[in-house]
């Protein structure tokens, strides 16, 4: 039997496009027939009952496909400010490891979106979603981390800090994706194709248009913008030669 995929979505900071590009990878997979499982371990900025990523990802998907939520806090901080300004438990490696484990049971893709960037804490030790991943890890299942990316200047940097705090801990970086890629990209935009995966040591796998959320044809768009790997036809050289800077 085949290990299911576990995918851990990090972004090189907050607002970079992890949960449309979560749908999408979800998107593709449901459409590839893959059973796919989307895990939030910390919701934070949302208020109880009111619809966080995981709900934004099921309505982005719109088939069927599991959803889970560990831990969620009110306030729009880092995980572990925000358990403790709400005066509730923080969120341990071990308890986002054991969640993982039991979805992998049944899916062959577990999704787990992050919180901001892959080094945000979780808890008042200082444990992060590279934490969790290694947890998963020593659990034997194959967790690799997918890496969110902002498509102009200041790119390249985060990107590569990341890679190399992965490297550091041991983890491997399955991919790039470019959660926002504009409408009307600039110079420093069109030079990135061919400088994020140097930057990051791993390939491009992807790039969704700004306002993907928006778009009438989700599963359309998620086939398009994902390379191979993610179980769509977005061809990485292809894209780069039809933007290349004059």
């Amino acid at each position: 039997m085949t290990a299911p995929q576990v995918l851990f979505v990090t972004g090189t900071g907050t607002e970079v496009g992890k949960t449309v590009t979560t749908a999408a990878v979800a998107s593709a997979a449901v459409q590839a027939g893959l059973r796919v499982a989307v895990l939030k371990p910390g919701q934070t900025g949302v208020a109880p009952g009111e619809p966080g990523d995981a709900e934004e990802v099921a309505r982005l998907v719109g088939a069927p496909l599991t959803l889970r939520e560990l831990a969620r806090y009110p306030e729009p901080l880092a995980p572990d400010t925000a358990a403790r300004r709400a005066g509730l438990p923080c969120l341990t490696p071990a308890r986002t490891a054991e969640a993982v484990a039991e979805l992998a049971q049944n899916h062959d893709l577990v999704l787990v979106e992050g919180a901001g960037g892959l080094l945000v804490r979780y808890d008042e030790d200082g444990r992060t979603l590279a934490d969790q991943a290694l947890a998963v890890r020593e659990l034997g299942l194959p967790a690799e981390l997918l890496l969110v990316a902002t498509a102009g200047l200041g790119t390249l940097n985060t990107t590569a800090l990341t890679a190399e705090a992965l490297a550091a801990r041991g983890l491997p970086l399955f991919g790039v994706v470019i959660g926002s890629w504009p409408g009307y990209p600039g110079l420093a935009d069109r030079c990135n194709l061919a400088d994020l995966p140097r930057s990051a040591g791993a390939p491009l796998l992807g790039a969704l248009p700004e306002r993907a959320a928006g778009t009438g044809d989700f599963a359309t768009l998620a086939r398009t913008a994902l390379a191979p790997p993610l179980h769509g036809r977005w061809d990485a050289e292809r894209f780069a030669a039809a933007n290349a800077p004059a």
